[in-house]
């Protein structure tokens, strides 16, 4: 099976950054509803990865690919298409939502914006995109302040999925929130994805919530690859020092 999102030998360095490449001959294939996760510590380049399969950025040398085809940051056409259907979901549910809108408004912003939908078809869009995540009807009618910080990231999932994407590219979407609290949401992105036959890209230090959704698992370190294949073998028996160094600060890690 051909990979839906992809980068290919690439490499991006920060202008005027003296420390070398944030990335250096970095390839990942997503496959259609794989559940992807990129794991390292701070500066590995996890950042910069989620900067290139989003289309925020594009390499200095390389192909990122969407659905078999290169992906041109300066088509504007084409890059609408490309945002309907592959979504982010941000880490901090507290500063990803504009606290003087609406829920109904933040949540139907991708199907203005992308022009998906408008009118009544977007309030039912957005009704039912609430719905799924697990919030009342009655949500969309009030402010992000009003909700718990699990709620507000289930608002923000329902952001990203209002458009139907293909894929949805987490930045780790839990670390903000309460053990409980982690457990349902990553619960409602097994649910959806499910449902949906949507792919994920899962970016996180946290190796505990990559073993939990992930069935592939990619290991940065240095703006390189270090290690990656089936999240099960990684974990369990990790070929890369540097993925052994991880496991080892985890104390209780299921695989």
């Amino acid at each position: 099976m051909d990979p839906l999102l992809a980068l290919d030998d690439v490499a991006f360095r920060y202008p005027g950054r003296r420390s070398g490449l944030a990335l250096d001959g970095v390839s990942v294939a997503v496959r259609p509803g794989g559940h992807v996760g990129i794991v390292g510590e701070s500066g590995a380049g996890k950042s910069t990865v989620l900067r290139l399969l989003l289309g925020l950025a594009a390499p200095d040398s390389g192909t990122v690919s969407f659905d078999g085809a290169p992906l041109d940051v300066r088509d504007r056409q084409a890059m609408r298409r490309f945002r309907a259907a592959v979504q982010p979901v941000f880490q901090d549910p507290y500063s990803s939502l504009d606290p003087r809108q609406r829920v109904d408004r933040i949540v139907g912003e991708p199907l203005r914006s992308l022009g998906v939908a408008s009118g009544s078809e977007a309030a039912d869009r957005v009704e039912a995109a609430l719905r799924d995540v697990g919030l009342d009807g009655d949500a969309g009618g009030r402010y992000p302040h009003e909700f718990s910080g699990g709620q507000r990231q289930r608002i923000a999932i329902a952001r990203a999925v209002v458009s139907g994407p293909r894929v949805l590219v987490a930045d780790e979407p839990v670390s903000a929130l309460d053990l409980t609290t982690r457990v349902a949401v990553l619960e409602l992105f097994e649910r959806l994805a499910a449902e949906h036959g949507m792919t994920i890209v899962l970016v996180s230090h946290d190796l505990a919530v990559v073993a939990r959704l992930c069935a592939t698992t990619v290991v940065l370190r240095g703006g390189r690859v270090v290690e990656q294949g089936d999240t099960r073998r990684v974990l369990a028996e990790p070929e890369s020092a540097y993925t052994r160094a991880l496991l080892d600060a985890v104390p209780r890690l299921p695989v």
